[in-house]
């Protein structure tokens, strides 16, 4: 019977309790690279279990450790060996099925399935752990939402125009009631993508939402304290609409741009990264 001993990555703890704020400090999502682990038991110690361990399991099947038709280890099997509940055990082989990774097949077991051709857009569920993957994430969206405000500004609508307006009025408006806005700053921010006219980057930020939405209320809690920064925020936001809305892509773009630069200083400033760790690698 085939075995399953999956060794748990070094994972850094959380940055829970330090300064971030808004959109690019909240792009602390780290695009999932899969490591191929050595073979031995470890226990799994963090909260969002399910996740590590389909994320464990995922590098097995990717690395091919777990060949297409292999089968799984039994839940117990795998309870055993990560230290998991029968429970966070089944709720990772539900991810792994969601994905076409892997197929139950009655009164035998769970298997790997053939590679899918198409494999949907994921990030790793480890989002809020790496430094790094902070920096990264801040490039990633600076490159998309650059290029995202310079089409809205040369594509959008009347109306299109008017709803990126209403969108930082609510931001305003939440902001005065005593709100942290994380809502409201997604919804600025789909606002522009809807202005494309494409709807791929709609889609591209609801991905990504998923992922944010927890983390912008933990780093707007703690930057709501800040009035600069507030203030800083709320003049870019600003800068992005005056742009779209008169059409002049180059300062659209521009100040698309210059929102996730300064969101880099934003967490020098507050002390989450170290100015090394944006600085362009030789």
């Amino acid at each position: 019977m085939l075995t399953l001993a999956i060794e748990e990555c070094a994972f850094p703890l959380p940055f829970r309790g330090r300064k971030l704020y808004d959109d690019p400090i909240t792009m602390s999502i780290a695009v999932y690279t899969p490591v191929i682990p050595r073979l031995a038991p470890e226990k799994l110690q963090t909260a969002r279990l399910s996740d590590r361990l389909a994320a464990l399991i995922e590098a097995q099947i990717d690395g091919g450790a777990l060949a297409t038709g292999a089968r799984l280890p039994t839940e117990q099997q795998l309870a055993t060996a990560h230290g998991v509940s029968r429970t966070v055990v089944r709720e990772a082989v539900h991810q792994l099925k969601s994905q076409g990774l892997v197929r139950s097949r009655q009164g035998s077991g769970v298997y790997v399935t053939e590679p899918p051709a198409h494999r949907a857009l994921a990030f790793d569920p480890m989002l809020l752990e790496s430094m790094d993957a902070v920096v990264q994430m801040v490039e990633l969206r600076r490159v998309i939402e650059g290029e995202m405000a310079a089409l809205a500004a040369t594509r959008a609508t009347r109306a299109q125009q008017a709803a990126c307006k209403r969108a930082l009025l609510a931001i305003d408006a939440a902001t005065e009631r005593g709100e942290l806005g994380v809502e409201e700053d997604l919804a600025f921010h789909r606002s522009i993508g809807e202005a494309t006219g494409n709807p791929q980057f709609v889609r591209l930020l609801a991905i990504l939402e998923a992922y944010l939405r927890d983390a912008m209320t933990v780093t707007k809690g703690h930057e709501s304290k800040r009035a600069d920064f507030m203030a800083q925020v709320r003049r870019e936001h600003r800068a992005i609409v005056t742009a779209v809305v008169a059409g002049d892509a180059k300062a659209a773009r521009a100040a698309a741009i210059e929102h996730h630069l300064n969101g880099e200083r934003r967490l020098i400033i507050s002390g989450v990264i170290k100015p090394s760790r944006v600085k362009r690698r030789r």
